[in-house]
């Protein structure tokens, strides 16, 4: 019995001095005295699996009048700046609907992101399918706009109470424009709050449609800890160009209208040349009247 005691002792500080303390933090003692040079599965998962790394687009993409091109061929920092602030302008007080998405074709394969986070001791997801612009502020400088985002924010089939989102949406040059945030808080647990960082580097913008496309990183601290990364679309409902007035009327109405005043004036004189001038301009008549 003493022997055995013994040898595990001398196993165990075996493997303290040639292992170290990464060697024990994927097994127990079971693992330790039964399989002790037998890697598991955590440590498969961890060489082999990791969360992608958000990526500094090389060229952005901008989209206007039905064709795509990049941006660092034919526009500037203060359009690319100018046309997102004209987007999210006329977005106001809307809701935009986020997906998870293809980075090279720009279509959703999700209506929501997914971030995987454990609320306490239990691992569950958190989703996240459509923010609301509360506000578009211009900043005095000439390449930031100021946002108030509220994300809508759901885990484990509920809905925390979660602060807004102050966000700014930087134009640095026509190859980085990124929008973030200083963080917003969401009550997830009973224990305390849970602060959410957000970080989306864009790529696409489709000013026909109201599509910004674009690399995320959402990372969660607190008593509720996670994160996530990948590529989504933000999809706004109205485009990025000013309402356009119809500033000439339809051709039926002034026809109409032209008729109305021409049957409202009598006593006209209607010689031979009147009536070639009136059948020309639409059964008008032309002066002078007689009185």
């Amino acid at each position: 019995m003493y022997k055995k005691i013994a040898s595990g002792i001398l196993l165990i500080g075996s493997l303290f001095t040639t292992c170290g303390c990464d060697y024990f933090r994927h097994r127990n003692v079971v693992d330790v005295f039964t399989r002790p040079f037998t890697p598991v599965e955590a440590e498969y998962l961890s060489k082999d699996v990791s969360l992608t790394p958000i990526r500094s687009p090389q060229s952005i993409v901008v989209c206007r009048s039905h064709q795509c091109a990049p941006a660092k061929l034919s526009m500037s920092k203060e359009y690319i700046y100018n046309s997102l602030l004209q987007l999210f302008d006329n977005n106001n007080y809307q809701k935009a609907l986020i997906c998870q998405a293809d980075s090279s074709a720009h279509t959703c394969l999700e209506n929501y992101v997914t971030i995987p986070l454990t609320s306490g001791i239990t691992p569950t997801n958190a989703y996240i399918d459509y923010v609301k612009i509360t506000d578009v502020i211009v900043n005095a400088q000439a390449n930031k706009i100021d946002l108030i985002l509220n994300y809508n924010v759901t885990y484990g089939g509920q809905t925390p109470e979660c602060t807004p989102s102050r966000s700014i949406l930087f134009a640095k040059n026509v190859n980085h424009v990124l929008l973030e945030d200083a963080g917003y808080t969401c009550k997830m647990t009973t224990i305390g709050q849970s602060l959410i960082k957000t970080v989306f580097a864009i790529d696409y913008i489709d000013l026909d449609y109201g599509y910004i496309g674009g690399f995320y990183s959402i990372g969660i601290s607190g008593p509720a800890y996670g994160g996530s990364t990948g590529y989504m679309l933000l999809r706004l409902p109205k485009n990025a160009y000013p309402l356009s007035p119809q500033l000439k009327s339809p051709q039926s109405s002034s026809k109409k209208g032209l008729s109305n005043i021409s049957s409202n004036i009598k006593g006209l004189n209607t010689p031979s040349t009147t009536e070639d001038t009136s059948s020309e301009l639409g059964e008008v008549q032309v002066f002078p009247i007689s009185k």
